[in-house]
């Protein structure tokens, strides 16, 4: 499917469904201090009921695009829907106000077959804009894609016309929420990409203490699984593209050039240069956070087999693969001017 590059405000024909449109003068008959009918004694509690709201979590969506046959083109995605109200009655026992969570469900599918599937980005803010224009008593909506990794199969060179395959490399996700007469809150992710490189690592010079019993090493394994989400700072802008060029960043500063690689004196420095990468080359997103969990592959000494002579000397192919404990480093980097106009 080719990005798609309208702008949202002109995505759909329909003005409900405009995101650039102001909900500021749509009268409700709903206000945060809309008096509630509860009982004496739920007046007389003293407790607050604060973050709550309810929805339908891993609704499944297949989507085909036939508009160039016989050439198809698949979505799949699992997609969570929230939604918090203005009261809070349906805690208390009244019912009036609830959009059931099926009905949340089959609005995917309603909205899917009338409007099509773009980018999870596009269809989340899809989602929000109907659920805030359709019911006034909605306060916020909060919307979670997760999409299945499906490429295109290849056969002598030649792509396929309507055959996939599941090639999970990395996971793509994104996370919408818009409160009403507010713009859309717009994240974008990255999970289950685990690299490996076999050197151009190292991890020196750290502190060394009583505790540690870990040396410094000029060349090692380096294994990670990368998770990263990004906040947008406008909807104006290629979702797909975006999500493509923020792996490139991330393989691209993990292993660096075919030939040569690019050596990484530790995981931290690895973190901050791709996240610099994304920030450089994508102006829509105005902060990145990653998070890159040591996958350990420790030397083996082979040095008590003496009698074993076909084993001796330095050993640098066989290493033994520990999952935990495991180091965990993280990092957010924000522009300095995330206000500033793109």
């Amino acid at each position: 499917m080719p990005p798609h590059k309208e702008p949202l405000s002109r995505l759909q024909d329909d003005e409900m469904y405009s995101f650039s449109r102001s909900l500021r003068n749509q009268e409700s008959s709903y206000t945060r201090d809309k008096p509630m009918n509860f009982s004496e004694n739920e007046k007389r509690d003293e407790y607050e009921l604060s973050a709550c709201a309810y929805g339908k979590n891993n609704v499944k969506l297949l989507y085909v695009n036939r508009n160039k046959e016989p050439y198809h083109d698949v979505r799949e995605y699992e997609i969570d829907t929230h939604l918090r109200l203005y009261g809070r009655r349906e805690y208390f026992g009244d019912n009036r106000d609830i959009v059931s969570t099926d009905s949340q469900k089959n609005t995917v599918y309603v909205l899917a077959k009338k409007h099509g599937v773009q980018s999870p980005e596009t269809f989340a803010l899809l989602l929000c804009s109907h659920f805030l224009y359709t019911y006034k008593h909605v306060e916020q909506v909060s919307i979670n894609i997760e999409e299945y990794p499906w490429t295109r199969y290849y056969a002598n060179n030649q792509p396929h016309n309507h055959a996939f395959v599941m090639k999970p490399t990395a996971t793509r996700f994104c996370q919408v929420s818009q409160v009403r007469n507010g713009p859309p809150q717009i994240r974008g992710g990255i999970k289950g990409l685990r690299v490996l490189k076999t050197t151009q690592s190292s991890f020196s010079n750290f502190i060394q203490d009583e505790y540690g019993t870990l040396q410094d090493t000029h060349d090692r394994i380096f294994s990670t699984t990368v998770m990263a989400t990004w906040d947008y700072s406008t909807a104006e802008v290629d979702f797909d593209d975006a999500w493509r060029t923020v792996k490139e960043c991330i393989l691209e500063n993990f292993a660096g050039p075919p030939n040569t690689g690019i050596h990484s004196p530790s995981v931290q420095n690895t973190v901050y240069l791709t996240e610099k990468c994304i920030l450089d080359r994508v102006k829509q997103i105005s902060s990145v956070e990653m998070q890159m969990p040591n996958k350990h592959y420790f030397d083996l000494d082979f040095s008590p087999y003496t009698k074993l002579h076909s084993v001796q000397g330095e050993n640098k192919e066989v290493y033994l693969p520990v999952d935990k404990p495991s180091g965990i480093i993280y990092g957010r980097l924000n522009r300095k001017d995330s206000s500033a106009k793109l």
